[in-house]
């Protein structure tokens, strides 16, 4: 298939070589053109707008950071929605707000473009290998549509309805969860070094006992073990943990771990460190409170 692919950062990078190695053929555009690069070495084509990634595509996918930078590529000039035709796809993969994937479905329902919700789990090494875990959410036949192109990026898709935003309700609350698990372990292995317990011992006993969960086992090396480029990075846990709470809010629902969890980001935010790893930032912060209250 041709598809236009929007957005090459971290994670956008390397599902679009996934699409490239499963034989499709790709538009790219970038709003840092370098980013483009590693792509047209393989043989993608540059797109000098978001418009003209559109021109002759099968698909559309976007993979951009923020609501600020969706609602610019789709609805700024030269943006994607105007290229659009109806029966046109386009697939977001960008985790935004439930009020901008709600405000999405309706524009596309009404240019009568198929829109698919399909946000997705894992850092961008799972992307390389391509085994994210995709939620997706839009009109069945739009979502079989989509599927041959969310197969190669994952290793499996969980279909959770036909209203695309609630697969973007979903993935803010996976992620939820993630950072209070890291946040669980960062106070975790403070406790164990209290104890003179190796973190690395306590949490191999810990999970083999009582979690199994490779997802404990991933995020604890990252934390005591700090990558050299982050994956996921404090900002983006803070974005994050910030349209979790606006969701909610407009249901009437208040989640006090998450406003907690938002007030550490704010702190990590605050000194500096916003681009630090979304676990090992945590995990940071969580001994130098430690030390305070002693």
């Amino acid at each position: 298939m041709r598809i236009g692919f929007l957005g090459l950062g971290k994670m956008g990078t390397p599902m679009a070589l996934r699409l490239m190695g499963a034989g499709h053929e790709l538009a790219v555009w970038n709003r840092t053109e370098g980013r483009t690069k590693p792509l047209l070495r393989e043989g993608a084509i540059a797109a000098a707008t978001p418009a003209e990634a559109e021109l002759g595509a099968d698909a559309v996918i976007t993979m951009l950071f923020d609501d600020e930078a969706n609602e610019r590529v789709i609805f700024g000039d030269n943006g994607l929605l105007e290229a659009l035709s109806p029966g046109a796809l386009h697939i977001s993969c960008s985790t935004i707000s439930v009020a901008l994937s709600k405000h999405l479905g309706e524009e596309h329902a009404r240019r009568g473009i198929d829109f698919v919700a399909a946000p997705v789990f894992g850092r961008p090494n799972v992307a390389a290998d391509g085994k994210l875990w995709i939620v997706a959410a839009g009109d069945e036949s739009a979502v079989e549509r989509a599927r041959p192109l969310l197969e190669p990026l994952s290793r499996g898709i969980s279909v959770i309805g036909a209203d695309p935003w609630q697969a973007h309700a979903l993935k803010l609350g996976g992620n939820f969860l993630i950072s209070a698990m890291i946040n669980g372990l960062s106070e975790g292995f403070v406790y164990a070094e209290s104890q003179g317990i190796d973190p690395a011992v306590f949490l191999e006993a810990v999970n083999n006992a009582l979690f199994q969960s490779p997802l404990y086992a991933a995020y604890g090396k990252v934390m005591l073990n700090p990558p050299k480029e982050a994956g996921a990075t404090i900002d983006l846990g803070a974005k994050d943990t910030r349209l979790l709470r606006q969701a909610a809010a407009a249901r009437g629902t208040r989640l006090q771990l998450a406003d907690s969890l938002a007030e550490t980001f704010a702190a990590i935010q605050k000194a500096g460190r916003g681009g630090e790893d979304w676990a090992a930032g945590q995990y940071r912060m969580a001994k130098q409170r430690s030390k305070t209250s002693a």
